[in-house]
C-alpha cells in the first residue's frame, strides 16, 4: 500500500474540520481585522473632525514625519555604515569588543533615551545650570535648550536605531569579495574611491533594508514625538481619539500612515528591481583585514565609541545613578508584576500560534497556505497605535452586542473585550506574530521531514508531534522567539497604552506617565529596569553575529 506523504497536500485536508489549517486562517483574519477596519472607515465613516484636520493639522503631520523620517534616514545612516565599515575592513585594538557594543543601544526604546537626555540638558538640568553658572556662550547653549524640537527626535531615534543599518551593513561588507577592490587598487583607485564606488554599491540592499527599518520604526514611534512636543502622525491619531473623541477620524489619519509604511516598503523594492548583485565570494573582505595603529587607530576607536557611548553607556550610567540614589520607589513590585505577568502570557500566546502556523507549513506546503502566512507576517509592519485603534474599534462594537444580548438578563453594559487585557493581548498578536514565526520557521527548516512520518507511525497526534518532538528539537528558537517578543511587549507603548484596561499600568506606560509629569528622575526605575531585561536579546544577538 502506497504511503502518502505528510509533506504533500492532501487532497482530503479540507473535507474535515483541521485545527492546524484552521488556526492559520484565524490569525491571518487577525492580522487581516484591525487594517481592514481602518480601511473601512476612509470609505463609510463620516468624521466630524476630519475639515479642521485638513485646514489645520494634516499638512504639519505629514511634514513632520517626513522630515522626522529624513533626519533619521541621514542619521541612522551617518552612525551605522562607518562603524560597519570600520569593523569589517579594519584592525584595531578593541575592535572585538566593540563590535558588539555597538549592538547595545537596540536594548533603549527611544523614549527613554529621550526623558534621560532632557533630564540632563533641559533648562533646569544639570548641564545648563553648569554652563550659566559659568557665563557660558549663548551659541554654546542655544542647541542644548533646543532639544525638545523635531531634530532632537530625529537624534534619540537615530542613536537607538542605527544598529539595524549597522547590522545588515556589516554583514554585507564581510561577505564582499576582496577581489573587486584588490583589482580597482591596481587600477590607482584609492580607498575612499573603492569604499564609494564598489563597496557601498554592493552593499546597498543591506543598507536600504536597514534604513527602511529605521523609518518604519520612526514612523510608529509615539513616546518620543509626544515627550518631545512633535506633532506626527501617531501623536495626531492619539489626540483625534482621546481629544476629540472621534474615531472615525483617529481611523482616517491611521489609514494615512498605513499607506505610508506600505508607500516605503514598495518604494523601496521598485528602487533596486532591476539591479543585481553579485559576488564571486573567492576572497572574503575580512580576509584582507588592514590593521590600524597609531592616529589612524584611534579615530578608528572614536568613530565606533561615539555612537555607543552617546547611544548606551551615558545614557545608563544617568538612569543607574537616578534610580540608585533619587529616585522613589513607590509600587515598583505592582508594576513589574503586571509587565512580566502580560508579556510573559502574550508571548507564550504568540508562541503558541506561530508553532501551530509554521507546522501546518510544513505539513501542507501550499502557495495558498505560503501567502496567507506572508500576509500574517504583514502585522509587524504596522504601527502599534495603527493596532490599537484598529482592535478598539470591532471590540467595542462586539462589546456593544454582548451587552444588548444580555440586557434582558439584567446584566449590566461592560466593556467585555475592550476594556480588558483580552484587547491588548490580541493587538500584541498582531502586532508581534512574524516575530514568532520567524524564529521557528528557522528552527524547524532544520527537522528532517522522517521526524514527522516517525511520530505519526508512533501513534502521535499533530499536537504530540509538536509538543513531544518539534519542541524539544528547536527549543533554541522556541526561546528566542519567546524572549524576543517578550522584550518587544514590554517595551511596546502606545497599543498599551490606548489599549491597557483602567488602572492597569506596565513599565513602559509608568515610565511615560511620570515623564509627562515632568518627574524624571522617577521615570528613571521603570525605564532602567526596561533596558537591562532588553539588553538579554541583545547579547543573544551578539553570540550569533560576532562570530566570525
Amino acid at each position: 500500500m502506497a504511503v502518502t506523504s505528510f509533506h504533500q497536500p492532501v487532497r482530503w485536508m479540507f473535507s474535515r474540520p483541521n485545527g492546524l489549517l484552521l488556526t492559520t486562517c484565524i490569525a491571518a483574519l487577525c492580522v487581516a481585522l484591525p487594517v481592514l477596519v481602518v480601511v473601512s472607515f476612509v470609505l463609510t465613516g463620516v468624521s466630524d473632525a476630519w475639515a479642521h484636520l485638513l485646514d489645520t493639522l494634516l499638512a504639519r503631520y505629514a511634514l513632520n514625519s517626513l522630515l522626522l523620517s529624513v533626519l533619521v534616514a541621514i542619521g541612522v545612516v551617518s552612525l551605522g555604515v562607518p562603524a560597519a565599515w570600520i569593523i569589517s575592513f579594519y584592525r584595531f585594538r578593541g575592535r572585538g569588543v566593540l563590535s558588539w557594543l555597538l549592538l547595545l543601544p537596540m536594548a533603549y526604546p527611544a523614549y527613554i533615551l529621550a526623558y534621560t537626555y532632557t533630564g540632563v540638558f533641559d533648562f533646569s538640568g544639570p548641564v545648563l545650570t553648569f554652563l550659566r553658572d559659568i557665563n557660558a556662550p549663548q551659541w554654546l547653549m542655544e542647541p542644548l535648550l533646543n532639544i525638545r524640537s523635531l531634530p532632537g527626535a530625529a537624534i534619540m531615534l537615530s542613536l537607538v536605531l542605527y544598529p539595524y543599518v549597522y547590522l545588515l551593513a556589516r554583514a554585507a561588507f564581510m561577505e564582499q569579495s576582496a577581489n573587486l577592490m584588490e583589482a580597482a587598487y591596481t587600477l590607482g583607485q584609492s580607498r575612499w574611491r573603492v569604499f564609494t564606488r564598489i563597496v557601498i554599491p554592493m552593499a546597498r540592499p543591506a543598507i536600504a533594508a536597514g534604513t527602511l527599518l529605521a523609518i518604519m520604526e520612526t514612523l510608529a514611534d509615539f513616546g518620543t514625538v509626544q515627550f518631545f512636543g512633535v506633532q506626527t502622525f501617531t501623536t495626531g491619531i492619539v489626540r483625534t481619539y482621546y481629544g476629540f473623541g472621534d474615531t472615525v477620524g483617529a481611523a482616517q489619519l491611521s489609514t494615512l500612515l498605513l499607506g505610508c509604511v506600505f508607500f516605503l516598503v514598495i518604494f523601496e523594492k521598485a528602487s533596486r528591481s532591476k539591479v543585481r548583485y553579485y559576488s564571486d565570494r573567492l576572497r572574503k573582505l575580512n580576509q584582507t583585514s588592514v590593521t590600524l595603529s597609531g592616529w589612524r587607530q584611534l579615530i578608528a576607536q572614536i568613530l565606533c565609541i561615539v555612537p555607543v557611548f552617546f547611544g548606551f553607556l551615558l545614557p545608563t550610567a544617568i538612569l543607574s545613578y537616578w534610580a540608585l540614589f533619587y529616585a522613589e520607589l513607590q509600587s515598583m513590585w505592582s508594576l513589574i508584576a503586571n509587565s512580566f505577568f502580560l508579556a510573559g502570557f502574550a508571548s507564550l500566546f504568540i508562541v503558541m500560534v506561530a508553532l501551530v502556523i509554521c507546522y501546518a507549513n510544513r505539513l501542507y506546503p501550499s502557495k495558498w497556505l505560503n501567502h496567507t502566512t506572508t500576509f500574517v507576517g504583514l502585522g509587524y509592519a504596522l504601527p502599534g497605535v495603527v493596532v490599537a485603534i484598529g482592535v478598539l474599534i470591532p471590540f467595542g462594537a462586539l462589546d456593544r452586542m454582548i451587552s444588548e444580548a444580555l440586557a434582558p438578563f439584567g446584566v449590566s453594559p461592560s466593556l467585555w473585550l475592550s476594556g480588558t487585557l483580552v484587547a491588548l493581548v490580541f493587538a500584541y498578536l498582531v502586532r508581534f506574530l512574524t516575530v514568532a514565526t520567524g524564529n521557528l520557521t528557522s528552527g524547524l527548516s532544520r527537522v528532517r521531514p522522517s521526524i514527522d512520518q516517525s511520530g505519526r507511525l508512533l501513534g502521535l497526534n499533530q499536537f504530540g508531534v509538536i509538543s513531544k518532538l518539534h519542541v524539544p528539537l528547536i527549543r533554541g528558537s522556541v526561546f528566542t522567539a519567546l524572549l524576543v517578543c517578550f522584550v518587544d511587549i514590554l517595551k511596546e507603548l502606545p497599543a498599551t497604552l490606548i489599549l491597557r484596561p483602567f488602572d492597569f499600568n506596565t513599565l513602559a506606560v509608568k515610565a511615560y506617565e511620570l515623564a509627562g509629569d515632568e518627574r524624571l528622575i522617577d521615570a528613571s526605575v521603570p525605564s532602567i529596569l526596561i533596558v537591562i531585561v532588553g539588553l538579554v536579546p541583545v547579547i543573544w544577538l551578539n553570540r550569533s553575529v560576532t562570530q566570525e
